[in-house]
């Protein structure tokens, strides 16, 4: 019975929500985790109450699991339960009225500059494998894309003579310029590099691993972590910290939050002001521990 109901909420993912296969993965592995839960209850999915839900919501709670988890396993099962209330299967939604306790917005970590460019320091470029990390590394710092829009580029979304990039991501392609350093890091690797990792000319993915296929999100995930462990920074950096470090740092040196939306790919302003917010707090801990009158009474 959990195997019919997994694989029918799968088809849907795919069929009528079209979501990306790691949305898609995510809400069957909750999904997955649920229905081990009510077994353990002697529950059935088709019986469940608010209750349940919520009893379950609160026992990931008392394990420890992260509010980011939290939220996503609940969408998980809003999204499983209104579709079993789409096809009949269900009358009414258990996961109707269930919410979490509204969390204060986590600001994002972003690197200083010196921590950033000890990190790219860190890339040796004199071989293959290392022209192809400094050409990924600084055009994420130089674009702020995401991740997956990072391995999802194709050779020819790289427009060299403009020294632009065609980001395809959410919300259709943005055009994101790039500084002179990433253009060149770029260009050494598609000219000296690439060809040597795969002998595929029809093959358009940009970033290849050793085995010459797309590199994937995993993959660049461990190139971050061995260049931030090199550089002996203590901050947990991800592919993520460099896309807010991007952000933050053009913030700091003046520029307009409409223009840092765009290049994001921020659907609403309100996620590109969680930066600002950022800066903000920055000066403002700068001026109390500097100013000499800030500590008098």
């Amino acid at each position: 019975m959990d195997a019919i109901l997994s694989s029918r909420f799968a088809e849907y993912l795919d069929r009528e929500k079209h979501v990306a296969e790691n949305t898609r993965s995510s809400y069957i592995c909750d999904l997955s985790q649920f229905l081990r839960y009510l077994d353990t209850q002697r529950l059935d999915p088709l019986e469940v109450s608010s209750g349940d839900v919520d009893d379950y919501v609160t026992r990931l709670k008392l394990n420890g699991k992260a509010c980011s988890t939290l939220s996503r396993s609940l969408a998980s099962l809003k999204c499983f339960y209104g579709y079993l209330c789409t096809t009949g299967a269900m009358a009414m939604n258990p996961t109707v009225g269930v919410s979490l306790e509204r969390q204060k917005r986590k600001l994002p970590q972003v690197l200083t500059g010196n921590e950033m460019n000890n990190f790219l320091d860190q890339v040796l470029d004199g071989d293959y494998k290392g022209m192809r990390d400094r050409a990924m590394l600084e055009l994420l710092y130089a674009t702020g894309i995401r991740v997956s829009e990072l391995v999802a580029l194709d050779i020819t979304d790289v427009d060299f003579a403009n020294k632009f990039l065609n980001c395809r991501g959410k919300g259709g392609i943005r055009l994101i310029p790039m500084y002179d350093g990433a253009v060149d890091a770029l260009m050494r690797y598609v000219r000296y590099a690439r060809p040597h990792m795969t002998d595929d000319t029809s093959r358009k993915s940009l970033f290849v691993n050793v085995n010459g296929t797309r590199m994937s999100r995993q993959g660049f995930w461990k190139i971050v972590k061995n260049y931030q462990e090199k550089a002996g920074i203590p901050k947990d950096i991800t592919p993520h910290t460099l896309r807010h470090s991007f952000a933050a740092h053009l913030l700091e040196n003046g520029a307009d939050l409409h223009s840092l939306k765009e290049m994001l790919g921020h659907a609403d302003i309100s996620s590109t002001q969680v930066y600002k917010k950022l800066i903000e707090n920055q000066i403002n801990e700068v001026y109390h521990r500097t100013h000499p009158r800030a500590h008098s009474a």
